[in-house]
């Protein structure tokens, strides 16, 4: 007798989720097991699923076979190209219960609602200093490590965020970024940031 695909006979025996195959099931079990049996011959990374394991590959190939209709950029996972969409469209699905802000993706949501629960799970292990984000621990990281990845492409002067990278190239267009710099020939001093970024400017935004 064939079964309807609708019909969830396999059953979970650690959490009760039913499934319509046995194959799913067992991807599934290794959830609870931990088993990742699937690695990459190239660094050895482990996976649950094989699916996981194609995606992770193309880092090593490059391959980003999703493109973005609007802008080009491409990807290697259609949901980074879901995500990135909600750039172009200004949809934010997710919100924050606490105060009401909305954020293109769950990760940033996550880490947001960190602000009111005064979570801060990432530890600068040079320092001690604490963040509520692992973007901004990596970040942090650059002031011990002294790297600066980001370049201008007119002058070579190097940062170590993209925000200050931002800042500068309005140097070379003519606009100034704070007030305060209109008034540097009074010799108005005001604080800077190690990438010679004004600490008001960015005070403001």
């Amino acid at each position: 007798m064939i079964r309807p695909l609708a019909e969830k006979v396999h059953s979970c025996s650690y959490c009760g989720k039913r499934f319509g195959r046995a194959d799913l099931l067992k991807s599934h079990k290794r959830t609870h097991t931990g088993e990742r049996p699937y690695s990459c011959n190239t660094c050895s990374k482990t996976y649950a699923h094989p699916s996981q394991l194609r995606i992770h590959k193309r880092i090593h190939t490059g391959e980003k076979p999703y493109s973005c209709s609007h802008c080009g950029k491409r990807f290697n996972e259609h949901n980074q190209l879901k995500v990135h969409l909600r750039t172009h469209t200004g949809e934010r699905p997710y919100s924050c219960k606490e105060c009401g802000k909305t954020f293109s993706n769950a990760g940033n949501l996550r880490i947001h609602e960190r602000i009111h629960t005064g979570e801060k799970p990432y530890c600068c292990a040079q320092c001690g200093k604490r963040f509520n984000g692992l973007g901004d621990l990596k970040t942090h990281y650059r002031i011990h490590t002294g790297e600066r990845p980001y370049s201008c492409e007119l002058c070579k002067k190097t940062f170590s965020q993209t925000g200050h990278l931002t800042i500068h190239m309005r140097m070379h267009t003519g606009e100034r970024p704070c007030k305060i710099h209109l008034l540097a020939l009074n010799h108005i001093s005001h604080s800077i940031s190690a990438d010679g970024v004004c600490l008001q400017y960015l005070s403001q935004r």
